[in-house]
């Protein structure tokens, strides 16, 4: 039986259902003035008149899917620095849609601010559900984690690298280019994860379309690959030895393991591929000034502390262990215009032929 393209359904499920209720956030009769003011102003008081209305407010709603630990440093963070409580729900990136698709129908706004993944977010904008924000601390980031509509902005960038058991694998032995994965020595050896459907398809297009999808064909022939459900698995796979190399491990969790002194390390073949985490605000937000006060702590105070968590800031003058990898980034309106395309090709290429 097929895998269920679970993500794809949601997100399609999303457009459809808000496409009912998109008067609900009609550029005429949804749209706040209060909110819009907040979130253009560009006085140089702008963050003190923030902190001044969200002290009133003392509180707002997060949407989010960052990892608790990650979450819980950053609660805590902006908490102390503008003594602000941050009520948070956290779940799946395509959970919160279905929450907020079912929120819009019924005419509720709970969330005032969201962060998921780019994809997602690109869905709540072209629903007219986010407030475009003009902050000036934009032009710190890099131009790739602005779009032109300015309705969300990349805080940081989920790069998928390749990891491996260092009590398996020497490092002198690992693979340079993806050619040098259909070596026969790799067979057995290689594992994936199930839903990494984005980097397959940028991938393959970075090597030709035609030429990618036969190079994929070939790997799963030659040398297999062992699929997993969810990138924890697959790191706690690697760290175990059942999984000798994995293709695809965010770079911080396979980072934050050998910290912790696990068998593990990772590296690149280059274009590491990295898919971008936005924060964004809602049109109808209740507590604006909270919720552009987090926008704007997100792209500056906070880029620091995500950093040295092992994540990828946007920030143009704050290093990470990838400043000096080429990274190709998903882009989030092609994930959605040829998801199902993309969806069904990993399924047929890698996940059913793996099994």
């Amino acid at each position: 039986m097929d895998i269920l393209p679970f993500r794809r359904a949601c997100l399609i499920a999303a457009l459809l259902l808000l496409g009912s209720s998109a008067g609900v956030f009609g550029q005429t009769a949804g749209s706040s003035p209060s909110i819009e003011g907040i979130a253009d102003y560009q006085g140089s008081d702008r963050a003190q008149r923030l902190l001044a209305g969200a002290k009133k407010e003392r509180e707002f709603t997060l949407y989010t899917n960052i990892a608790a630990t990650d979450l819980d440093k950053l609660k805590a963070d902006f908490e102390k620095r503008y003594g602000v409580t941050m009520k948070v729900w956290r779940a799946a990136p395509e959970v919160i849609l279905q929450r907020v698709m079912a929120e819009a129908k019924a005419k509720r706004f709970d969330f005032d601010a969201v962060h998921i993944s780019t994809p997602e977010m690109e869905v709540l904008h072209r629903e007219g559900l986010l407030q475009a924000v003009n902050s000036p601390h934009m032009k710190e980031l890099v131009p790739v984690a602005i779009p032109a509509h300015r309705e969300w902005a990349a805080t940081f960038l989920s790069v998928w690298v390749q990891a491996y058991n260092t009590n398996q694998i020497r490092k002198e032995d690992l693979p340079e280019t993806y050619a040098d994965l259909l070596n026969p020595k790799w067979k057995g050896k290689l594992g994936i994860e199930a839903k990494n459907t984005e980097w397959f398809y940028t991938v393959a297009k970075e090597m030709g379309e035609e030429e990618g999808l036969k190079y994929f064909r070939k790997l799963v022939a030659t040398n297999g690959i062992s699929v997993r459900r969810g990138t924890s698995l697959l790191n706690n796979m690697v760290v175990s030895g059942e999984v000798p190399l994995a293709l695809t491990v965010y770079n911080f969790m396979a980072e934050q393991s050998k910290q912790n002194g696990a068998p593990i390390d990772w590296f690149v073949i280059e274009p590491a591929i990295a898919r971008g985490n936005a924060v964004g605000v809602s049109k109808k937000a209740t507590h604006p000034y909270s919720a552009v006060l987090f926008y704007d702590y997100m792209i500056t105070d906070a880029q620091k502390l995500l950093a040295s968590m092992e994540h990828v800031p946007t920030n143009k003058s704050i290093p990470s262990r990838l400043s000096s990898f080429k990274l190709k980034l998903v882009d989030p309106a092609s994930v959605l215009d040829e998801s199902e395309k993309a969806e069904r090709l990993y399924d047929e290429i890698v996940v059913r032929a793996a099994k």
